[in-house]
């Protein structure tokens, strides 16, 4: 007997991102698009990218984004991992579901990858963590138009450390085939002036690979963060910042802006290369769980 699919449904559509496909499909592309590219740039192994709502974070997503549309068809698993900001736990967070759905369609869960970092320290089935979570799926229309078809690895990281968020990239690094997304954005709520200040701070520290001067003030994502920065330390990788703005260069009021996102871009080469939280929404139920809203702003 096949087992019934278990579908993780989208939490945000309508609110960070256009709901219908064809909107979405054309906002992602518009962006992408406008989006400057570095000549000669090598193929990255991983990327830091914001989840914000699109009007906020999209272009400097799409700084990023666009650097691997050549990929497509080569890229064929992705490993996201964001922050939880609706559920506390500690270590980091697994899925039961069989597929993640945008409204792009549905993107099928790696379960072979999950299997294997199951023995991990830290490394939790929680599918709870998945449900109400706005840090990955905010990703997905920016990687299913870049990319096309490929698996997906999701990893909601609660208070987990950089050895134990290293030891699963390390596990799951793979070749050319696999790309390693952190979803992240930095300060949150300060005057433009401060928060350009604190956010450049933040991105020098992060293209010196130092996962100890990140902690919530400078990225929400420090945790998965920091243990990028720990492995591309013992690999030695280095990474390149693409893009810098926050919500007042973007779409929000320069009096109380939100996350300089920086998205640093880490090749694959060497050095010298560049309300209580909802449960997880199935569709095999006809009872729909309501996910608590969050803002769309970051």
């Amino acid at each position: 007997m096949t087992a019934q699919p278990r579908i993780r449904e989208p939490a945000i559509a309508g609110q960070f991102y256009p709901a219908e496909p064809e909107e979405l499909r054309a906002t992602v592309t518009r962006l992408l698009d406008a989006a400057p590219l570095v000549a000669d740039a090598a193929p990255p192994k991983a990327l830091i990218a914001p989840h914000a709502g699109y009007p906020y974070s999209g272009p400097v997503a799409a700084s990023v984004y666009a650097h691997i549309r050549p990929l497509a068809g080569k890229i064929r698993r992705v490993i996201l991992l964001g922050p939880s900001h609706r559920v506390p736990f500690r270590g980091i967070a697994t899925t039961t579901a069989t597929a993640y759905r945008s409204p792009l369609g549905d993107i099928p869960v790696d379960h072979e990858a999950l299997d294997a970092i199951a023995d991990l320290p830290g490394v939790q089935l929680l599918d709870i963590a998945h449900g109400p979570e706005h840090s990955l799926e905010a990703h997905l229309p920016f990687l299913q138009v870049a990319l096309g078809e490929f698996e997906l690895v999701p990893l909601v990281v609660g208070d987990a450390s950089s050895e134990q968020v290293a030891s699963v990239l390390e596990r799951l690094w793979g070749g050319p085939e696999t790309l390693i997304v952190v979803s992240s954005d930095l300060s949150h709520f300060h005057d433009y002036a401060t928060a350009c200040r604190l956010d450049t701070a933040t991105t020098r520290a992060i293209e010196q690979l130092d996962e100890h001067a990140l902690g919530p003030e400078q990225a929400c994502g420090c945790r998965p963060l920091a243990g990028l920065l720990r492995l591309a330390r013992q690999r030695g990788l280095t990474i390149t910042t693409l893009d810098q703005r926050n919500s007042g260069d973007t779409a929000g009021p320069r009096r109380r802006a939100s996350a300089c996102w920086n998205w640093p871009r880490m090749p694959s080469g060497g050095p010298r290369t560049m309300p209580p939280p909802a449960p997880l929404h199935w569709n095999r139920s006809p009872t729909r769980y309501p996910i608590p809203a969050p803002a769309s702003s970051p």
